[in-house]
């Protein structure tokens, strides 16, 4: 339990600190990288026929000569949706890495069916040594159930459900640590799975507010018609936008919780494990 408990003081917060950092910056710095790319590479002036003149936090724009620069032409949000998108991409990378490490080097069961094997021999340190070579959350959780597994074989002051609780809640507390770490920043994805086609919808809105507008104060008749289909094709680059981010964030989200399901199945079929272990072999 002492080295258990060095090990979760020496790195948690450590991991911590860094997680939380990256929560705070890469919303910000993608928002910023979001308006750069609008404003900079859609927005450059070489990409237009009409306003290479302007510049300014939000030039004014004509006669797009490329697809991508008539994204430019959607408004304000797209900056935004962009933003959004890089947000969902990186918290993206950032579980891949951390649930992928959490899976450990091998199967679950399959290294939960060799614990079982090294503890039908009573042979915990062989138990532990296994753990090692898993890592993941499931090895970390049943290494630290092993060492209080391996401590109640020498007890002889508790009873044995006295030592399967002791067992059993150090498992508990092992988990408490590893299951926090897996779920953190899922909450990223599922906020942006929700509000990417809203913020693409309300562009879009804007963008036919703007185009109506400008119908209105224009009498020409055909020309007047063709700048508002212009202006509605440019407004909807902002739903196609907020429903693809959408889409795509709704998709790993769900890949990453079934992800974290596996692991919390095995990180309870591994407390299962110790547990009848110690209660049929130390009566």
């Amino acid at each position: 339990m002492a080295e258990l408990s060095k090990t979760a003081k020496s790195t948690t917060p450590q991991s911590g600190k860094s997680s939380n950092l990256i929560s705070i910056l890469a919303p910000v710095i993608c928002l910023l990288a979001g308006y750069l790319i609008w404003r900079f590479v859609l927005g450059a002036a070489s990409n237009f026929g009409v306003g290479a003149e302007n510049g300014g936090f939000w030039p004014e724009r004509e006669a797009p000569k490329t697809a991508l620069s008539k994204m430019y032409l959607g408004g304000i949000i797209v900056p935004i949706l962009i933003g959004s998108f890089l947000t969902m991409i990186t918290f993206v990378v950032e579980r891949f890495l951390t649930i992928q490490k959490a899976v450990g080097t091998s199967s679950n069961a399959d290294f939960v069916r060799k614990v079982q094997f090294h503890l039908s021999s009573k042979n915990v340190d062989a138990a532990i040594a296994e753990c090692d070579k898993q890592k993941g959350s499931v090895g970390n959780v049943m290494k630290a159930g092993l060492h209080r597994y391996k401590e109640m074989t020498n007890n002889s002051e508790l009873t044995t459900d006295q030592k399967v609780m002791a067992i059993q809640k150090e498992v508990e507390e092992a988990t408490a640590l590893e299951l926090p770490m897996l779920e953190k920043n899922l909450v990223f994805l599922s906020t942006i799975a929700s509000i990417a086609t809203l913020l693409g919808l309300l562009g879009t809105v804007l963008g036919m507010i703007r185009s109506f507008s400008a119908l209105g104060e224009d009498s020409g008749g055909g020309a007047a018609a063709s700048k508002l289909s212009v202006g509605i094709s440019e407004a909807l680059y902002n739903t196609a936008l907020g429903i693809g981010t959408s889409a795509f964030a709704i998709i790993f989200y769900n890949i990453f919780t079934t992800k974290i399901d596996a692991i919390t199945y095995g990180i309870d079929e591994s407390g299962f494990t110790l547990t009848q272990s110690f209660a049929s072999q130390y009566k």
